[in-house]
């Protein structure tokens, strides 16, 4: 779907993306991150082609960006962090506009402004003025705005800004349902926590450069050198301590009070061993998972510590 190849873009002497290289597949939903001033809104614009790279190519679905504007327009819908939005037109007319724009025919435009206005729950403020909506309801009509011409990609900065929990709730709602229509997504955010939820992989930008890209888990992986794994057994606790202490590739075994938790380097067949001779050994496991990786300390680690 996406593929940004050595990707620059200098404002002089500097460097915003800095030989920026990455890929995402069709029906993603990437979580695009990095400090305050790391390059992600400016690529963001590139790929909308809103500006031109110095040098380095982005393609979607084989459509250069920068040569094909017009194919461009066609395949990706782009909301940005700050936009804007007419207070004197009611929403239906606020789509309209946009759905003209975009070449749809006049009477097209009624059954597919209803079904978006219906995806974004907004149905029963078609009626409405704009500037009459809450903060959250307009972002909602920036993202119907952006999907009028049906896009296959759709590029997303800073969606969640400024909105209060319940809003940001009922966007991360309409971002999943969009996820199930099969839309690739591109979402910048500072609200780490929900990406990590709601985002299929994680591309972590800092001073212009690709720093990690993958699941969370994945990334946390290839950071560290090892893994921790939480085992609760139904009893026999210390049969299983002693079992635990006894492999190779376990270190600093946390005992809790109903479970224990254990530092591994090995590799996933030789975690299933471990788990195979507890079984051997009759000791009843009522859990035995990998714990999940923090996005924030995945963050901090990869970029030194720096605000998102």
């Amino acid at each position: 779907m996406l593929k940004i190849n050595d990707l620059v873009k200098n404002y002089g002497k500097f460097t915003a993306v800095d030989r920026l290289t990455l890929s995402v597949e069709k029906g993603a939903v990437c979580g695009f991150v990095g400090p305050n001033g790391a390059g992600k809104t400016t690529t963001m614009r590139i790929m909308a082609g809103l500006l031109n790279a110095t040098s380095g190519s982005v393609m979607i679905d084989e459509v250069e960006v920068t040569k094909n504007p017009r194919a461009l327009r066609e395949k990706i819908g782009y909301m940005p962090d700050f936009f804007g939005v007419y207070d004197n037109l009611k929403v239906t007319e606020y789509m309209d506009f946009y759905a003209g724009a975009y070449g749809i025919s006049y009477k097209e435009r009624g059954p597919i402004i209803d079904n978006l206005l219906e995806i974004v729950d907004l149905a029963h403020k078609k009626d409405s003025y704009v500037d009459s909506l809450s903060r959250g309801m307009k972002q909602r009509l920036c993202l119907a705005r952006s999907l009028v011409h049906d896009p296959e990609l759709l590029i997303l900065d800073e969606p969640a800004s400024g909105l209060d929990p319940r809003a940001r709730v009922e966007l991360k709602e309409v971002l999943k349902q969009l996820q199930g229509m099969g839309k690739t997504i591109i979402i910048s955010s500072h609200i780490l926590p929900e990406l990590a939820e709601l985002c299929t992989e994680i591309c972590i930008i800092n001073q212009g450069k690709l720093a990690a890209q993958g699941s969370v888990q994945e990334i946390m992986q290839k950071l560290s050198q090892k893994r921790i794994i939480h085992v609760q057994p139904l009893n026999e606790m210390d049969r299983m301590l002693q079992i635990l202490k006894e492999q190779p590739f376990i270190r600093s075994i946390v005992e809790n009070a109903k479970d224990a938790e254990f530092d591994f380097t090995g590799t996933n067949e030789q975690l299933a061993s471990v788990l195979k001779q507890l079984v051997l050994a009759e000791i009843p496991i009522l859990s035995y998972k990998e714990k999940e990786g923090n996005l924030e300390e995945v963050f901090m680690q990869v970029t030194g510590g720096e605000n998102v």
